[in-house]
């Protein structure tokens, strides 16, 4: 079973999930960071707190999911970090912070 995913069916449905109900999440980090990088240097702490703010709910949203999940398994760790290794390669704006959580 080299090179296949446990659980890739599960945290692709739920990536999947994320995607289309949570697009406004994503969209607002998406925007947040588009205003940071082209704001004004005054702005520039303010800008790139909200932007902060922004990745935080996604990332919030995503940690819950992954947790919920995992309260499932009996040993969630493959779980996890499979989860945690899969939103940094597909949503890589929220994947900075997911293993902090």
């Amino acid at each position: 079973m080299f090179g296949r995913s446990r659980y890739g069916k599960v945290v692709t449905a739920q990536l999947d999930l994320f995607l289309r109900d949570h697009g406004d999440v994503i969209e607002e980090a998406s925007r947040r960071l588009k205003l940071y990088t082209h704001g004004d240097r005054s702005d520039a702490e303010e800008l790139y707190g909200d932007y902060a703010d922004a990745v935080e709910e996604g990332t919030e949203i995503l940690a819950e999911m992954r947790d919920h999940y995992g309260a499932t398994l009996e040993s969630p760790d493959d779980y996890v970090s499979e989860f945690n290794r899969a939103v940094a390669k597909r949503l890589p704006e929220f994947g900075t912070e997911i293993e902090n959580r």
